[in-house]
Formats: C-alpha cells, sequence, structure tokens
C-alpha cells in the first residue's frame, strides 16, 4: 500500500479590508473562511494585513503629512493582539470551516503603544492558534510603521498533510529564505499580498505570478497567492487626487491572486481586480514526483559547498535582574487611587515561536 499523499482542496481569498475597521475587517474575514470551508477548502490563504489594512497609503501621501500620520494612528487603534480577541473569532470560523487558515494582520503588543508588526498568523482546524509569522523585512511604506520580525517566528509549522509555511509579500522573493523553508519540507505555501504596489512599479499581478511560479520551482510546493483588492470606501478614506484614484480604480492595479502547482504549473488563476476566492484540487504526490527530480534541499546539493544557518533566537531589548524592596503599604486618602500592581513588561523584541 505505502504512503499515501491525499488531494487537498485549497483556496485564495482575494477581498478588500474594512479599511482600518478592526471588527469590520475580522467579521468580513470570519464570512469568507466559513463561506472556503463550505465549498471543501482545507486550507484557506488571505491577503497581507486584511485586518485591519495594509499602510498603502504611503504610495500617495508624504510620510510626515498630515493625512498620512493620521491613518498611522487609526492602523494602530484597529492593530490586532496575539491572542486576542479577534484571534479566538478567527479561530472560531477556522473550526467551522475545518480548515487552516493563514491571515494577515498588523499586530500590535500586547500593553504597548507605537510599535507594530506585519504578520500572519496561523490558525488550525481545530480552531487552534498554531503559530505567526512576522515579516522579517518591511518594504517600502511599511518601514515608517512596522518592526522587523525575528528568527523566532519564522518556519514551517506542521499540518495533517506535513510541513506548511507562509510568507508576507517581498519575502516571498528572498532566495535565503526560500532556501529555509524548502530545508524544511514545505509542501504548501502562502504568499500574501497587499491590494496593490507603489505607482513607479511593475503592477501587483505581474509580480505575485513570478514569484508563485519561481518558488514552486525552487521548493516544489503548492503555492498560493492571495491579494488584496480595492474598493470605493478605501479610495475614499485615503483622500487621494483624481490621478490616484484613477490609478487604484484601474483593474490591472490590484488583484491577480493565483495557485501554483510544484512543477510551476498555474492551477487557477490570475484572477482580475474582483473580489472572490480561488480554488485549486491539489494532489500532493505531484511533490514527490518533481523532487525526485530537484530535492535543492536534499540530493540536488551540495552540503560540502553549500550551507545556511538560522537564528531561531530574539534579542531582549529590556531585562530586569533582582527584586525590589517591598514598599509599606498605606491607606490611600480620599479620592487617591491605590497603587497599580507591577505588572510584566513585555519586550517589543520578542515573539512567539512557530514551532
Amino acid at each position: 500500500m505505502g504512503d499515501q499523499y491525499p488531494v487537498v482542496k485549497v483556496a485564495a481569498v482575494q477581498a478588500a479590508s474594512v479599511f482600518l475597521d478592526r471588527e469590520g475587517s475580522t467579521a468580513k474575514a470570519c464570512r469568507l473562511i466559513r463561506e472556503a470551508g463550505a465549498n471543501g477548502a482545507r486550507v484557506i490563504g488571505f491577503p497581507e494585513g486584511f485586518i485591519p489594512a495594509h499602510p498603502v497609503w504611503y504610495h500617495h501621501h508624504a510620510a510626515t503629512s498630515a493625512i498620512a500620520n493620521k491613518l498611522a494612528v487609526e492602523l494602530f487603534k484597529n492593530s490586532v493582539e496575539i491572542p486576542g480577541p479577534e484571534i479566538e473569532l478567527l479561530c472560531a470560523a477556522a473550526r467551522d470551516a475545518n480548515a487552516y487558515v493563514v491571515i494577515g494582520v498588523c499586530e500590535k503588543l500586547p500593553r504597548t503603544i507605537g510599535t507594530m508588526f506585519n504578520t500572519q498568523v496561523y490558525i488550525g482546524p481545530g480552531g487552534t492558534l498554531l503559530g505567526k509569522h512576522q515579516k522579517i523585512m518591511p518594504t517600502v511604506g511599511e518601514r515608517l510603521v512596522h518592526m522587523g520580525g525575528f528568527g523566532d517566528t519564522f518556519g514551517a509549522f506542521q499540518t495533517e498533510f506535513g510541513p506548511m509555511s507562509g510568507l508576507i509579500c517581498g519575502e516571498n522573493s528572498n532566495p535565503l529564505a526560500i532556501f529555509a523553508l524548502t530545508a524544511e519540507s514545505t509542501r504548501i505555501h502562502v504568499m500574501s499580498w497587499p491590494n496593490h504596489f507603489p505607482t513607479s512599479g511593475d503592477p501587483l499581478r505581474n509580480r505575485v505570478t513570478i514569484d508563485a511560479q519561481a518558488f514552486a520551482q525552487m521548493s516544489k510546493a503548492f503555492v498560493i497567492s492571495a491579494c488584496g483588492t480595492v474598493d470605493e470606501h478605501m479610495i475614499a478614506k485615503l483622500e487621494v487626487g483624481p490621478d490616484a484614484a484613477r490609478f487604484l480604480r484601474d483593474p490591472d492595479s490590484c488583484g491577480g491572486s493565483v495557485i501554483v502547482a510544484p512543477n510551476s504549473r498555474i492551477l487557477a488563476g490570475p484572477m482580475g481586480a474582483e473580489e472572490g476566492i480561488l480554488y485549486a484540487e491539489c494532489n500532493l504526490e505531484l511533490g514527490v514526483l518533481t523532487k525526485l527530480r530537484h530535492d535543492f534541499a536534499g540530493h540536488y546539493n551540495r552540503p560540502d559547498i553549500f550551507q545556511l544557518q538560522i537564528n531561531r533566537g530574539a534579542p531582549h531589548i529590556y531585562t530586569v535582574h533582582g527584586t525590589r524592596e517591598p514598599a509599606a503599604i498605606e491607606t490611600p486618602a480620599q479620592g487617591q487611587l491605590p497603587g497599580v500592581p507591577e505588572k510584566e513588561i513585555p519586550s517589543p523584541l520578542k515573539g512567539e515561536g512557530v514551532l
């Protein structure tokens, strides 16, 4: 009989966030997760920063402008804590869908203000938070609001279908990141993309297809590329001029979700600029066939020549040694608030491990 490699139905969600609305975007994501699950998807990928939005305003406004600062503050106010109430809702939806979910969020650290990460959240079909990946290097305007993650949130995570992985936007063309996930034997990879690229670059859809096929060729994994798209609510909140509004309404500027097989063949897509869910049947046995030809982290490599090291640690920016002397307990005067008990202060440079 031998080993069995199942056929897995996967889905790429292409949709617009409820722009800078954490609760609205979460509700929309949960609805789309349940819809994809009802249609048989066992793995569901979402765009970058879907909750509550991606900081695309830096493509259209100066970084120090009043509108850019206002939108950045709204991004923080609507960002997500992990774990937190929005994650609980997403986990419930994944459980209802009986699916693995990879979704992009703007993450903030609990009990802090000002520090955010561009994060993918990994959820299992039982409704369990499996881990997260914080984008290692913010790109373009993201550098103005996002901190880079560290090796403690990088890597494949285990599923009933074998190792699965995710990367965000430009990370998907990082050769060392691709090799690291290939070495961890990823079989299904989720690429999370924003809703459009800067006006001075190539259209998003061009890069998405190229990177998805290239990643599949090198890793021999199935690739789910989930792109965002633009709606009129977002254009209104961006407060852009007529040229930028025309660019954002151009169907070639956004969308382009695609699903690719390990042999680099496109199984579904690319989509246009519309909202929708893209599906494909993935026969995991195809990964065996293609790796028998080229296993770039196995027989088709030369470890005596090429080696890669990865640091799974995260630095600590703030460390406390020793203990305080207990202070005398005093009864607060009339109208005076009692002291707040000391709490552990989280380090903004410490994330949760994926593996």
